[in-house]
């Protein structure tokens, strides 16, 4: 006869995981922060921001596709904060007048 699952156990073991995984999250998020150079910003304006993005996104879907261009340039250049400027885009994404 088989012996019987611990379900108790395991779902302990998946939750102190899913605890690792958000912990493991929220540093990575705060490395994206000082790899761009957005921890120059006061916290206000960062969340500032962020809020304008997640409004934006909804709105214009051309510019989460901008977004994601610049964010994969980002990182193929190595994640430099340097690799942010120049590139002709506003705060929007939009290229400058």
């Amino acid at each position: 006869m088989r012996r019987p699952r611990d379900i108790d156990a395991e779902l302990k073991a998946l939750q102190e995981k899913a605890k690792q995984l958000k912990a493991k999250r929220t540093i990575q998020l705060g490395e994206l922060i000082e790899a761009t150079g957005a921890d120059t910003l006061t916290i206000e304006a960062l969340a500032g921001v962020l809020l304008a993005a997640v409004e934006q996104a909804d709105g214009k879907p051309e510019a989460v596709v901008r977004w994601t261009e610049r964010g994969t340039a980002f990182f193929q250049a190595g994640g430099k904060k340097g690799s942010r400027k120049g590139t002709g885009n506003d705060q929007n994404g939009t290229a400058g007048v």
